[in-house]
This record gives C-alpha cells, sequence and structure tokens, in this order.
C-alpha cells in the first residue's frame, strides 16, 4: 500500500475508534482521555499538510475550503447535536475529533485500486464520516425488529423500537423504560438512573422486588450510599443521609441529595418507573443507539468504500 506519511498515521483512528465502539455497547461509558492524542495527532498532520499548500493555488485554496468546512461546521454541529439531546458526549467527543483528523479526504493506493473508491465533490471526509454514519444508523430499527421476531416478539411498532426483556436483566440493560403504569412512552425512567437509585439506597433490584413495601416506606431509608453515575459494575460507597416521611420510595430526596439530574429523572417518574419494575415479570426497554458504533463502521466504509450517499446518487444518475 502506498500513501503518504500523513494519511498512514490518520489509519490510528480505527482501532480506537472501534474500541470505544465496544465500550459503548457494553457500558455506555467511554472515557474522554481516548480523544485526546487523536486531536492532538490531527493538528500535527493538519499543520504538516498545510505546509505544502501554502502557495495559495486553486488547488491550495480548495484544500483550505474543505478543512473550513470540516473545523467550522462539522464540529461544531457535533456540538449542537449534543447541546440538543441528540448525540451523547461520546459521540460528539468522537465526531470533532474526526473533523479535525480527518478534514479531506485520504488516499491508499493499492495494486489496481485507489481507496477510497467513491469521493464526493464537496471532498470533506469528516462530512462523508457523518453521512454514512447516518446511513448506517437508520438501519438499527429493522435490526432491532429482525431481532425481536427471532425471539418471538411481535408487537407493532414496538418491536421497531425496543425490546422486552426480563425485569431481573434491567441490572446490566442500557436505555430508558418504554413502559409506565398506564401505557408506553419513549421517555421512560433511564436504567442508569434506576441503578444510582438503588446503589443510594444500597440496595438491589431483587430486594426492592421482593419487598416493594418496604422500600416504598421511606422511614425504611435510615442511611444512603454514593449513588456512582449508573454505569454497570459500579461499587457503592456510604455516605449518610435522612430522608422525609411524606415521600413514597424517598424519590425526592434520592434526587436532592445526589449531584446530578439523574439522567432527566424527576420523583414522578422515578417512582412510576419503580412501580412498573416491582410489579411486572418484564419490560419493554427502548436501547438507544450506542451512537459510536454505526460511527466506527461509517469510518471504514469511508476509508475503503466512500461516501454511500454520493455512491447511491451517483448510481441512479443524479450526479
Amino acid at each position: 500500500m502506498f500513501a503518504s506519511v500523513p494519511d498512514i498515521l490518520r489509519l490510528a483512528i480505527v482501532p480506537l475508534l472501534g474500541w470505544a465502539a465496544w465500550r459503548d455497547v457494553e457500558t455506555r461509558r467511554v472515557p474522554s482521555v481516548v480523544w485526546y492524542p487523536l486531536v492532538v495527532l490531527g493538528v500535527l498532520l493538519l499543520a504538516w499538510d498545510s505546509l505544502s499548500h501554502l502557495a495559495f493555488r486553486p488547488a491550495d485554496q480548495l484544500y483550505f475550503l474543505r478543512v473550513g468546512i470540516s473545523l467550522l461546521f462539522v464540529a461544531p454541529l457535533s456540538y449542537l447535536f449534543w447541546r440538543l439531546g441528540g448525540f451523547g458526549g461520546a459521540d460528539a467527543k468522537a465526531l470533532i475529533t474526526i473533523a479535525v483528523l480527518l478534514p479531506t479526504f485520504p488516499q491508499y493506493l493499492l495494486p489496481g485500486l485507489s481507496l477510497p473508491t467513491v469521493r464526493t465533490t464537496l471532498g470533506v471526509f469528516s462530512m462523508t464520516v457523518l453521512t454514512n454514519t447516518v446511513v448506517l444508523a437508520v438501519g438499527y430499527p429493522l435490526a432491532l425488529a429482525a431481532r425481536n421476531l427471532l425471539e418471538g416478539t411481535v408487537e407493532l411498532p414496538l418491536m421497531f423500537l425496543g425490546r422486552r426483556i426480563p425485569v431481573s436483566s434491567l441490572s446490566t440493560a442500557h436505555g430508558r423504560l418504554f413502559e409506565t403504569t398506564t401505557g408506553y412512552t419513549r421517555n421512560g425512567l433511564d436504567i442508569d438512573a434506576l441503578r444510582m437509585y438503588l446503589r443510594w439506597r444500597g440496595t438491589s433490584l431483587s430486594e426492592l422486588r421482593e419487598h416493594p413495601d418496604r422500600h416504598r416506606d421511606p422511614t425504611s431509608i435510615t442511611e444512603t450510599h454514593d449513588p456512582t453515575d449508573g454505569a454497570v459494575g459500579d461499587g457503592m460507597a456510604v455516605d449518610g443521609g435522612t430522608v422525609a416521611e411524606a415521600d413514597p420510595w424517598g424519590a425526592e430526596a434520592f434526587l436532592a441529595d445526589i449531584d446530578s439530574t439523574a439522567y432527566g429523572t424527576t420523583p414522578e417518574k422515578l417512582r412510576d418507573g419503580l412501580q412498573v419494575v416491582t410489579t411486572r415479570e418484564s419490560v419493554w426497554i427502548s436501547p438507544g443507539i450506542p451512537f459510536i458504533v454505526p460511527m466506527f463502521l461509517g469510518t471504514v466504509v469511508a476509508f475503503t468504500y466512500g461516501d454511500i450517499v454520493f455512491g447511491i446518487v451517483g448510481a441512479l444518475g443524479l450526479v
């Protein structure tokens, strides 16, 4: 394979993004430190490439225009999506890193083949990664429905939006409850918030289900614990605390005691979710899309095939 040194070094993002995708699936947590070396590498490679474009000929101007679009449009767009709730924090950081590290199309020459094979007229590689990611993410509901179908769970339209799992599996699940005591919702109790509540009380899901009346009584809470951030596998540490009597499940006291919003949880939402998990054997959950997974796949496709949308448009004869 023949490629410039900067383009070879840019391939470093593939294994690191693959590891981040695995972490996202397992824990829904990706440490921010993973992106810092890639951003630094991107800045250095950007400076390296820019030195060969200082003549500001038409081709050089086009290069800087593409870099500008990547840094001043794709990167801020990622931040905006995060602020609007369309991305998680790790998703936004990953795409910002890609905008810095991969602003223009790399080139890898193999015998009789040049990769990526489908290049866009715009020529902004980070934009190609983003559009590839969106295209691949659209297929997630179809994959979800296929999995539900294979498991014999056929319920429209829920089979395209969530999964039915045993309540006992919530200890290691990710996403939100799709159910309330009165029906279905896309904004149910976050499962991480449920784990936070259980750790704060120093109890477990099985104990909660076995003794719901006792746990519903706020006076049963004599001490509280560190709720952590709700990630799977976190431990607990005693922290102390008291609970008012007129507070079923101690929901208000929990939210008042912790240093976060518990993923948008309200006392009412928490109480309703606790009622659901203590009275049912299985529940629908909305697992959410671990967005770094299609981003990793979209990046691999971008490095090899190129731009999926541009390829489809080209096949249709529209460009």
